[in-house]
């Protein structure tokens, strides 16, 4: 993840639309070369924009958990 230096350099992102996507999550348990395979099968369909939302998703989850340990000090 990026530091907290690189966010501030971002430009201003505008939420244009939001879609409810249902979806169900799994642990899975499988073969080291299996989940190599299925790995490689994602990143070969995974779209700019699926990498946008994941870290788009994941810098909030980060911003959340650092204003959550903020309170706690």
């Amino acid at each position: 993840m990026s530091s907290p230096d690189d966010i501030k350099d971002l430009p201003i992102i505008r939420i244009a639309a939001e879609r409810e996507i249902p979806y169900v999550e799994w642990d899975l348990e499988m073969e080291d070369d299996t989940y190599a395979m299925l790995a490689r099968w994602g990143k070969e369909d995974a779209t700019d924009d699926d990498y946008v939302n994941i870290a788009v998703r994941e810098g909030l989850k980060a911003f959340v958990e650092s204003k959550k340990n903020e309170d706690n000090n």
